[in-house]
């Protein structure tokens, strides 16, 4: 009798992959044991030394590690939303009208402010000011 997908092999794959989901609950605990326990020698190195506050235990410390991630997140890792959102975005910003630019732009600097604008011009659609001003001293008749 041959195995087809429907019998006997398909049966095996899937029980053992039941079998292996077994473990995850064991895997997640026991890496929440070794990052707890990893903030636990951090804090008992460092904060009682700088801070003059008292060590704590290793309970103490998932404690800490659990409301940590409850208060400000899990993470996400790496650049939120991937390179198929800039891809996404940049699509999108290339269909837009020059007024629907400058007015996504105009929206984009009044809620970030000046955050970003440390490399020099951060408008890519006109040229550098510095760049302008040789070509302006040049026209100018020397006396």
């Amino acid at each position: 009798m041959r195995d087809t997908e429907y019998g006997d092999q398909a049966y095996r794959r899937r029980f053992s992959f039941r079998k292996k989901m077994i473990f995850i609950p064991f895997l997640a605990a026991g890496a929440l044991a070794l990052i707890s326990y990893i903030v636990m020698l951090l804090w008992n190195a460092l904060i009682p030394v700088i801070f003059h506050v008292g060590a704590i235990s290793f309970w103490q410390a998932a404690g800490l590690l659990i409301l940590s991630k409850i208060l400000f997140g899990f993470g996400h890792g790496g650049h939120r939303g991937g390179p198929w959102m800039r891809r996404g975005m940049q699509a999108r910003f290339e269909k837009m009208s020059p007024e629907e630019r400058e007015r996504f732009k105009e929206q984009m600097r009044d809620r970030c402010g000046s955050w970003g604008r440390h490399r020099g011009d951060w408008n890519w659609d006109r040229p550098a000011e510095s760049a302008a001003k040789p070509a302006e001293d040049a026209s100018r008749p020397v006396e």
